[in-house]
């Protein structure tokens, strides 16, 4: 019988959520695999974890490191420090880690990467190679450093492998498996489909009517585009301006309702809602007309699900979703966000392009295979 084999997984924020659920599930499937799954609270807020636990199915962590709220260095230091301890605590038992697999590019995934580096545990590292080129954003930090202390770079496009190769990391630690999160996404669609009532209670559409009102979605979150009051308020004038074309869906991720608030903008004519778990924003992002956002991962899904997609940043480190994808730039100019807007109502440049390499749900069950050979 093969020796029994450690594997740490952790997740730390709502976007690794969706990320660990189909890899944790490939991951059990091998029985001489002890897995420990940690949750390092890096998002604590019930909207933000605990349901996305509930609905992907993912098991309840054994491990809470419950590090809470906090400026980027705090943040990542409580989760360098605690996870280090749950490091140490395996070794004082006299069970040695054999892997840790970190996803994203949140402050879990660099901490807990450093925390391993120093004790000489391997570690794998889960769409690794996105890069935007942007280092005033915290991600990029995280996914450069990650990606050089990893073992095991697991690719979700022909971009990621070319990055690395470039940034002299060899070839035989680099891996173009596919996109987890589309793992989830297409494993959940007909389940958000059948479970969720979210857009008959948003437009109040009653029972036997089958058509779905046209509106668009927007998410903000990044602390370029939320922190300022000048920033925020202007995009916020902005999807109020979209609002009198098409109607506009607001989930308020937490971060920007406080800095609404403390800044006092106004906010009529946009549809402000709670955030929403995972089921909710799959089905309403299935159905909706365009998305604005300006997250990594729903630039993926909308890709996914041929959705069109304005992105309001002037980078993305998923350039796929533009060359093969649904997904445009457009900034935060308001000129060229209406601009945007207006040839997605009018159809003028809105082709579905094919599919992704590999974005076809088995991204998980190939990275499981690289693991059993490489441990």
């Amino acid at each position: 019988m093969p020796v029994k084999k450690r594997i740490i997984v952790v997740a730390g924020a709502r976007p690794n959520f969706m990320k660990i659920a189909p890899l944790f599930k490939e991951l059990k499937k091998v029985p001489h695999f002890e897995l420990t799954l940690v949750h390092t609270g890096q998002h604590y807020d019930e909207k933000l974890s605990k349901v996305f636990f509930d609905e992907l199915k993912i098991p309840k962590p054994d491990i809470n490191l419950e590090v809470g709220s906090g400026n980027h260095a705090q943040q990542t230091a409580a989760i360098l420090e605690k996870f280090d301890a749950v490091l140490e605590k395996c070794e004082q038992s006299k069970k040695s880690t054999d892997l840790v697999v970190v996803v994203g590019d949140v402050n879990s995934t660099v901490a807990c990467g450093l925390a391993c580096t120093k004790r000489g545990i391997k570690i794998a590292h889960v769409e690794a190679g996105l890069r935007s080129f942007d280092w005033s954003m915290p991600e990029e930090v995280n996914r450069v450093l990650t990606d050089h202390m990893s073992v095991l770079l697991f690719c979700t496009e022909d971009s990621g492998v070319e990055n690395l190769l470039n940034e002299g990391i060899p070839l035989k630690r680099i891996h173009f498996v596919g996109n987890v999160m589309i793992d989830t996404l297409l494993a959940n669609k007909k389940i958000a489909q059948t479970k969720s009532t979210i857009i008959k209670e948003l437009f109040g559409i009653q029972k036997g009517k089958t058509t779905t009102p046209k509106f668009a979605i927007a998410t903000l979150h990044r602390a370029s585009n939320v922190d300022e009051r000048e920033q925020l308020n202007e995009l916020i004038k902005t999807l109020q301006k979209v609002s009198e074309k098409i109607p506009v869906i607001f989930p308020l991720h937490p971060r920007t309702a406080k800095k609404i608030s403390e800044l006092k903008i106004d906010t009529d004519g946009i549809k402000i809602i709670e955030p929403l778990g995972y089921l909710d924003f799959l089905q309403l992002m299935s159905n909706a007309t365009l998305v604005l956002t300006d997250s990594g991962g729903i630039q993926e899904e909308t890709t996914a699900l041929g959705i069109p997609c304005l992105t309001l940043r002037n980078n993305t480190e998923r350039p796929i979703t533009i060359t093969n994808g649904t997904n445009k730039l457009v900034g935060t100019d308001q000129k060229a966000i209406i601009k945007g807007v207006d040839e997605v109502l009018n159809h003028s440049k809105n082709k579905q392009k094919s599919r992704p390499k590999f974005w076809d749900g088995k991204a998980a069950e190939r990275i499981v295979r690289i693991i059993l050979k490489n441990i």
